[in-house]
């Protein structure tokens, strides 16, 4: 393989992706210069241009749904599927042939998401991706493009540059769990992107902020610093915190705290407009059906993206296409207004709330439609809360308030909606008598997360300055107690701890002291567990009662190869991997046979290497 030439920073995003790139060597005494590459796409029938950035959405359109030779690109005839601005547009009339969120999906748990079930509801003569194919689309789209534009002079691939031979860095939600990390590095490979390294969004947003700011940023935040990165893009919210805290004269950065997955952000805002367009249309007396609302629904993210880019727009048109019966005929035109958005979101979304709000809990129904799995509360603001309070650190500081915010995501480009969440922050910081928050000024909500990835290669490198983070959570291993036999009670289950909150990706831990006795030769069962509120306890901490504060994961099922039956006394090492994902090498204490357990994507179960 080539040496790189260029580090690149890639947000796949749920609602755009972007590319950032800068070289690896910078001219003498020059700093380096993060650039964003402009994506050649679809935006027309037959029209190609570039643009900043790439929509996630895929059409699979029907044989009368575009044009011959419509879709074809620079360096591909017409596929089966489309990618960029026209699959955006297109689908928004066309919602049942349109792939969106496929990241939301990545990270469902009660789907197979290795299988083809999107569009999701699509007609059965569509063709369909899997959630891990549909991502694979998306990257192999921009590495085709880059190959295209960057690594090629006139008819020849300098080979040196083409993307597959760089140094890339992917980004994930922080909130994604291990599993989710997996299937985005499977849907990687499956593009041809082998050498990847995941970066979590909101270290990432806070990368760029530091790359923008220069050596000032070091005047901006000061020691004792919390800053809250509040990123809400189109389809989470995701929380973390950053202290600044100071080590022989330097300024440190460390990711303290990561927030729960949430399932809602500006695909949530679109449906609520969605919704609330249909309404004022019902009283006018035009009723739309289903489809009509699920191409409404995409519509008005359009318009939205663009009152949001615009202040000077009060109001985008909007044409639904009419349902061809006796009660709609032809099309129905309407309009999404600035001021109406901003009440809809502002009081739906981002309510002012106390600082001891949670999210409210809504009866489950019985039987639901097996989708994407959004929060029951879309207020974020009482999600925030909840995230805040639950920032435990120490005994010494029981709460940890931010003292600066960090806003990414391009919902946030809006600064009504910034400014409500800075009141109500500010409101918490009232009610304890702390100062008022400051917000760190980000140059852009669309871009930063790919120019912060592109940064941390560079701080990689001994170019920049690191965060130090590592897992946003504390990783357990049920271990069955030693005790005498009760009839009909199983042995109570331990947790020990294998990897602790902020354990460094890559490096490792081993638990020699300890011995523990692994089955093998016939199945047995791995429960692996985890907690996000616990922060003290340290690898090979055994909790008796664990109960209410760490929750199982999964479990892991096996027969690793050894004689039928045998109990082995091994003890442990622990690898946190460059992906996210944890090993778990159990060492014979005998012959130093090493059996290894993994959370495996695939299968979901153990294996032995």
């Amino acid at each position: 393989m080539a040496e790189p030439v260029y580090i690149i920073g890639i947000d796949l995003g749920t609602t755009n992706s972007v590319v950032s790139y800068t070289t690896i060597e910078s001219p003498p005494g020059q700093p380096a210069q993060i650039n964003v590459m402009s994506i050649p796409q679809t935006v027309e029938p037959g029209v190609v241009e570039a643009h900043s950035m790439l929509p996630s959405f895929i059409l699979a359109p029907g044989p009368h749904d575009v044009p011959e030779k419509a879709l074809s690109l620079p360096w591909e005839d017409e596929g089966i599927f489309a990618v960029g601005e026209f699959a955006k547009k297109r689908g928004a009339e066309i919602p049942h042939r349109m792939i969106a969120s496929s990241k939301s999906w990545l990270c469902h748990s009660l789907v197979d998401r290795n299988k083809p079930i999107l569009p999701w509801k699509s007609p059965e003569d569509c063709p369909k991706l899997s959630p891990v194919e549909a991502s694979s689309l998306i990257l192999r789209h921009i590495r085709n493009a880059w190959n295209h534009t960057i690594a090629r002079d006139e008819d020849t691939i300098d080979e040196r540059l083409l993307m597959e031979n760089q140094d890339i860095f992917l980004t994930v939600p922080a909130s994604f769990d291990a599993v989710a990390r997996e299937l985005t590095v499977k849907a990687a490979i499956s593009a041809g992107l082998t050498q990847i390294t995941l970066l979590e969004e909101p270290q990432a947003a806070f990368y760029a902020w530091i790359y923008e700011a220069g050596e000032q940023w070091r005047e901006l935040v000061r020691e004792g610093d919390r800053v809250l990165v509040c990123d809400i893009g189109g389809g989470t919210s995701d929380f973390s915190m950053i202290q600044v805290s100071q080590s022989e004269g330097e300024l440190v950065l460390e990711r303290i705290a990561v927030g729960e997955h949430l399932l809602v952000g500006g695909d949530n805002m679109d449906l609520a407009m969605a919704y609330g367009i249909s309404q004022k249309l019902s009283q006018q007396g035009t009723k739309i059906n289903s489809n009509q609302l699920q191409g409404l629904w995409h519509s008005c993210r359009n318009a939205k993206e663009r009152l949001f880019s615009d202040s000077d727009l009060e109001s985008v048109p909007l044409t639904l296409l009419g349902s061809g019966s006796s009660l709609i005929g032809g099309t129905i035109k309407t309009e999404l207004v600035q001021s109406e958005i901003e009440t809809a979101i502002l009081n739906g979304f981002l309510p002012n709330c106390p600082y001891n709000a949670a999210p409210q809990a809504t009866p489950s129904a019985g039987i639901r439609e097996l989708g994407l799995s959004y929060e029951a509360d879309p207020a974020i603001t009482r999600h925030l809360a909840n995230f805040i309070r639950h920032t435990i650190r120490d005994e010494d500081t029981s709460e940890i308030k931010p003292s600066a915010v960090l806003f990414n995501g391009g919902v946030m480009k809006a600064s009504p909606l910034r400014s409500r969440i800075v009141e109500v922050l500010n409101g918490w910081q009232s009610e304890t008598g702390d100062q008022n928050i400051r917000e760190l000024i980000s140059q852009d909500y669309d871009l930063a997360v790919a120019k912060g990835a592109a940064y941390y290669g560079l701080a990689r490198r001994g170019q920049g300055i690191r965060i130090r983070s590592g897992l946003g959570k504390s990783y357990y291993l049920g271990i069955a107690a030693s005790m005498p036999a009760v009839p009909g009670m199983p042995a109570p289950v331990k947790a020990l701890c294998v990897a602790p909150f902020g354990m460094e990706e890559g490096t490792e831990v081993a638990l020699s002291n300890q011995e523990f006795v692994l089955v093998v030769g016939e199945p047995v069962k791995f429960e692996f567990l985890n907690a996000s509120s616990r922060f003290d306890d340290v690898p090979g901490d055994i909790i008796e009662d664990w109960s209410g504060e760490i929750a199982p994961i999964t479990t892991l099922e096996a027969t690793l190869e050894g004689e039928l039956g045998a109990a082995i006394p091994v003890t442990m090492e622990i690898k946190v991997t460059e992906v996210g994902t944890l090993e778990i090498w159990c060492v014979s204490k005998e012959n130093q046979e090493r059996w290894k357990l993994e959370f495996n994507v695939r299968e979901r179960d153990s294996r032995l290497v």
